[in-house]
């Protein structure tokens, strides 16, 4: 039995609010990474821990929402993009608790990455949600053409 989904246009605030958050989440983390008191290494792990969780939550977020349309998944591509968005999650987190770091400073970097993540999985729905929607308005001007 096939589940009917009606895909609904997400609407410009929600669309605007998402990429506000994604750039205001992913800026605030960039800024204070870039005026953190730490060795430029350390900084290079964060700044690598915070693209690869953008990268595996855009990835994961399209994974799934792939399956729920039908749309063939492999089930390893589908486990290593679960594993992967674990693990961006785990490096930050062991980063920082082993990090000599205040408490606020700690819970900045985690709230600013946790934005990022949860705003780049919502732009990732609306970008689709709007492909999904041209490419229903050009089947129905297709429609009405023929």
């Amino acid at each position: 039995m096939a589940v009917q989904q009606q895909l609904h246009k997400p609407t410009g605030a929600f669309v605007g609010a998402s990429w506000a958050v994604l750039f205001i989440g992913t800026l605030a983390y960039l800024i204070g990474l870039w005026n953190a008191d730490m060795q430029l290494n350390e900084k290079g792990y964060y700044l690598t821990v915070l693209l690869y969780g953008l990268f595996s939550a855009v990835s994961l977020q399209k994974t799934v929402r792939d399956r729920m349309e039908g749309i063939r998944v492999t089930g390893i591509y589908y486990g290593l993009c679960w594993t992967s968005f674990g693990l961006a999650v785990l490096l930050l987190s062991i980063g920082l608790w082993n990090a000599t770091l205040a408490l606020s400073e700690k819970g900045f970097y985690a709230m600013s990455f946790v934005l990022s993540l949860f705003s780049a999985i919502a732009v990732q729905k609306n970008v689709r949600d709007l492909a999904n929607m041209g490419d229903d308005d050009e089947a129905v001007l297709a429609d009405v053409e023929a």
